[in-house]
């Protein structure tokens, strides 16, 4: 499966120095879908020597032959959509419909990025010295590193790899070695943009191998990380030593407030979905429901109905509506969860167990849990599952105190029919996206990305670009 893939560094695909390699293990089957190099040191080092030649030869493009090659790839990737959607299936678990809609939204990344490499505007600034002016460009900061999730393996490379290339960066991704086959397509797909060689680099392997001698280069001038605050903070202190640029989406907590005068019939369908998609491992789903009491039980009995419809299984048939989890940990860990929250005082109203009726695979039941608490674990801290907390409220004030009452900030939701009640929700939460009767906030023209302990910087939008330069500013005068 992996076989004519591997290591891509200056250009071409290679084994590892060493000829070590590791298998990668299928979330529905536990079984190797194939092995993939692991690299040493010595391949992270020539990676970053490949990058720097890279760059040195990409920045030198015109925006308007970067714009050519990233349209060529997008190009590329559309073409290969069927290939590339069942590698993150096979990787993932995720149902196929998922996977096609995810390699979708990576290939408007690589569009909507050629058009804003045309878009790098500077300005002109009147000086005060007689016949002066001061320019204001921007130029690429350098080498790029990308370090990204599992949970999306093909749309979290995408956000940081089209911005990139499109600013004049070189980069190097260092993918979750759960899911490298996704990261090596997309890779392939590059080729067809006739890049300089050293422009992309891929390295797959554990963190001494790979993470550190990217952190400890001078030469990678920027970061971008999808994954844990945990490690977002840890790559902050990393970053710290040579001053390099950051950018990361962390964790989310998710809140989703439906008020008294919701569409109960919109919320619940466009909810259920959305919590349960790729078995709930998404860092902007809603977590914590908090549901006016006139409207709880009948959104718990709507939801509770529409969950016991979902059909769990192999991603790779269109009938199954949730796959399983990563790995074994994570089904611990949801189990773990659960049972925290029972014994906290939360009444269990469906799922909560590992699925039945499955001899190989990590199977969660999609779980509903009411007489959530913010105190309890299940609502505090994000669960990274399929599970959903649900609580009821009696007042805006309250309601909103409580969504604010979290240190993350990635995403938050809504669901009203009051304009007024609308802006006010989005002008108090604090959270870098907010969804007002909608849950899609991944789209390639709109900045994506959190505050506070939900990270720094963005992703998508006019915003994005702006992560991978650097500000020039030179003041001539003419006499």
């Amino acid at each position: 499966m992996y076989d004519k893939f591997g290591l891509f560094i200056d250009g071409r695909w290679t084994s590892a120095l060493d000829g070590a390699t590791a298998p990668v293990f299928s979330p529905v089957s536990e079984r190797s879908l194939g092995q993939v190099p692991v690299a040493s040191v010595a391949d992270t080092e020539a990676a970053i020597v490949s990058a720097a030649a890279g760059f040195a030869a990409w920045k030198a493009k015109s925006a308007f032959e970067r714009a050519d090659a990233l349209h060529a790839i997008a190009d590329e990737m559309k073409r290969r959509t069927d290939e590339a959607a069942a590698m993150i299936s096979l990787e993932t678990g995720k149902p196929i419909a998922q996977s096609g809609r995810e390699w979708g939204l990576s290939v408007d990344q690589f569009r909507w990025f050629a058009e804003e490499a045309r878009r790098i505007y500077g300005r002109i600034v009147e000086s005060r010295v007689p016949g002066g002016r001061f320019e204001v460009h921007h130029e690429p900061v350098g080498i790029a590193a990308a370090f990204t999730a599992w949970n999306f393996p093909a749309a979290l490379i995408a956000r940081k790899l089209a911005p990139a290339l499109a600013a004049g960066c070189s980069t190097i991704i260092r993918p979750s070695s759960q899911t490298p086959g996704v990261a090596m397509v997309m890779v392939d797909c590059c080729r067809a943009g006739s890049l300089p060689a050293g422009a992309v680099n891929l390295v797959i392997g554990p963190t001494a191998a790979t993470y550190a001698p990217i952190m400890a280069s001078k030469a990678v001038r920027k970061v971008s990380l999808t994954g844990s605050t945990r490690v977002g903070q840890q790559m902050i202190r990393d970053a710290a030593a040579t001053l390099k640029k950051v950018s990361m989406e962390l964790g989310g907590n998710a809140p989703l407030i439906v008020y008294d005068d919701a569409d109960l019939e919109a919320a619940l369908n466009a909810a259920v979905p959305t919590k349960f998609a790729n078995a709930g491992q998404v860092c902007v789903t809603a977590d914590r429901f908090y549901i006016h009491e006139s409207l709880h039980d009948a959104f718990v009995s709507g939801f509770v109905e529409r969950t016991r419809a979902i059909k769990l299984g192999d991603g790779m048939d269109a009938s199954v509506g949730m796959g399983p989890l990563i790995n074994a940990g994570r089904l611990a860990e949801m189990e773990k969860i659960v049972a925290g929250a029972v014994q906290a005082g939360a009444t269990l109203v469906h799922g909560g167990a590992r699925a039945a009726g499955f001899n190989a695979g990590h199977f969660f039941e999609p779980t509903v849990l009411t007489g959530c608490s913010d105190d309890m674990g299940v609502m505090a801290d994000e669960n990274f599952g399929p599970i959903a907390a649900i609580s009821r409220f009696a007042s805006d004030d309250e309601v909103l105190a409580r969504a604010n009452a979290c240190d993350m900030g990635l995403s938050a939701y809504a669901f009203t029919t009051s304009p007024k009640r609308a802006r006010r929700t989005v002008a108090e939460l604090k959270a870098g996206m907010v969804g007002i009767n909608s849950f899609a906030m991944a789209a390639s023209e709109a900045p994506f990305g959190g505050t506070n302990h939900s990270g720094m910087g963005r992703e998508g939008g006019v915003e994005a670009i702006r992560d991978y330069l650097d500000v020039k500013s030179s003041q001539m005068v003419w006499a």
